[in-house]
């Protein structure tokens, strides 16, 4: 390959970062579009991300980075709609079924909702493998499409396209083979080129922290989030961050049907509290940013059923049935308690783990999910249980799954005298204001 054109040498950058230096913008702009046209080998790319994991980006390197990413595809506009546009990202969790409810109800309150959103991998679930379960829905939509469900309902939730940040695409798959996921400035990078590309004038981030979170250190999640209000605000995208607890599930149901079912108790103005209340809080922070104020309460919006009607008219308008029978797994084992007393923890890890070997979620790129399978929890911290009271029901199309989840779960739950001290739902929120950080 003759690449005597070319401005720089991978080598270069590479030991720029090795020795603690800071990359040029020149020599950014290079590597990430040299890399996404196979220029920059992965070997080459893999030794440059270890060195960023190790030695860390300055502010200016991280922005310079997230906008190279985003240059290497397309832009997304929606300047053409008549509503000021607002979107969140969840950084995954365990029952974390937020965007189902919350879209249609931001869109029931007076903003467009474009959201763009991934598939589970490993014990977190994926946002468009739940709404698969949906009888008829489609995840891959195009811009065109977008634009018209948009145009309708308000709200659209769909796949990315495969003109959006392309080079993120890459350079994921090679951070997740090479030990470079853990490094904030490449985390955050990753989502907020998506993000910023997908066009939104505003953006709601919800960081979650845990052990059943990808960031379980809470110190580490507020970072995180800093990093992505500061990446968002500095390409013109209004940005707040949430950092909320992911040591519990949320809600009562983990699974890709089984949080599709949930989701549409919380519209029809129930569902557990805890789902409720995150809706909520994220709901108002969404109209807040977009801008829209003394409009209708997304509590209300609830309760009297417009933020239903939008759901049923965006899951129709994306080939879906929204009055089909959610698909239902054919074996379940019960988890019993096994003394009286009171739910002392719950660990969000050790359930979504179960979830995923259950058939829930995938070990690989591209392995099929079951539908009906995933974890069903009838009492969480703090509920008073008698002996042999189901504590969780286990689902799945194949039995022979049940033998590793109950493994995952041992020492993950307790009956105890007392529950263990719990993370508040919001621990922070983190937002831009007179140009700083906080």
């Amino acid at each position: 390959m003759n690449t005597t054109t070319e401005p720089f040498a991978a080598v270069e950058v590479i030991a720029a970062k090795r020795d603690r230096n800071v990359i040029s913008d020149p020599m950014i702009d290079w590597v990430v579009d040299a890399y996404t046209r196979g220029i920059v080998a992965d070997e080459q790319m893999s030794a440059l991300l270890m060195a960023i994991l190790l030695n860390g980006m300055n502010p200016n390197e991280i922005s310079r980075w997230t906008q190279a990413m985003i240059n290497s595809g397309e832009r997304l506009n929606w300047s053409m709609l008549k509503r000021p546009t607002a979107d969140k990202h969840s950084t995954g969790g365990v029952g974390d079924k937020i965007t189902l409810p919350l879209s249609p109800l931001v869109s029931a309150c007076g903003a467009s909702v474009p959201q763009l959103s991934g598939r589970g991998l490993g014990h977190t679930g994926g946002t468009l493998d739940k709404l698969e379960s949906i009888s008829g829905w489609r995840a891959d939509l195009s811009n065109q499409e977008m634009l018209a469900v948009l145009e309708s309902c308000g709200a659209v939730i769909c796949a990315a396209g495969a003109g959006l940040a392309p080079a993120d695409k890459k350079l994921y798959a090679l951070r997740d083979v090479t030990g470079t996921v853990e490094s904030i400035p490449l985390i955050a990078s990753s989502i907020m080129s998506k993000k910023i590309a997908e066009g939104t004038g505003s953006l709601v981030l919800d960081v979650k922290t845990g052990s059943g979170a990808f960031m379980s250190d809470p110190e580490r999640a507020r970072e995180l989030a800093r990093t992505m209000v500061q990446l968002g605000v500095a390409a013109g995208v209004k940005t707040v961050a949430l950092v909320t607890a992911m040591d519990v599930p949320l809600g009562l149901t983990v699974g890709n049907a089984l949080e599709v079912r949930e989701s549409v108790e919380v519209l029809a103005g129930g569902g557990p509290a805890d789902v409720v209340e995150l809706t909520l809080t994220l709901a108002r922070e969404m109209l807040a940013i977009a801008g829209i104020s003394g409009g209708k309460d997304p509590a209300d919006a609830l309760k009297d059923g417009s933020a239903m009607d939008v759901w049923r008219k965006m899951i129709k308008a994306q080939g879906g049935d929204p009055d089909a029978a959610l698909p239902v797994a054919a074996h379940q084992e019960q988890v019993l308690a096994d003394r009286d007393g009171v739910i002392a923890n719950l660990d969000a890890l050790s359930v979504g783990v179960a979830a995923w070997r259950l058939g829930a979620g995938r070990s690989r790129q591209g392995e099929r999910v079951q539908a009906g399978a995933g974890v069903e929890i009838f009492a969480k911290p703090g509920d008073t249980v008698k002996k042999g009271q189901p504590i969780m029901t286990l689902h799945t199309d194949t039995p022979e799954r049940f033998a590793r989840a109950l493994e995952a779960l041992d020492g993950g739950w307790s009956v105890g005298e007392k529950t263990a001290p719990r993370m508040p739902l919001i621990l922070d929120r983190i937002g831009s204001q007179d140009g700083h950080i906080n």
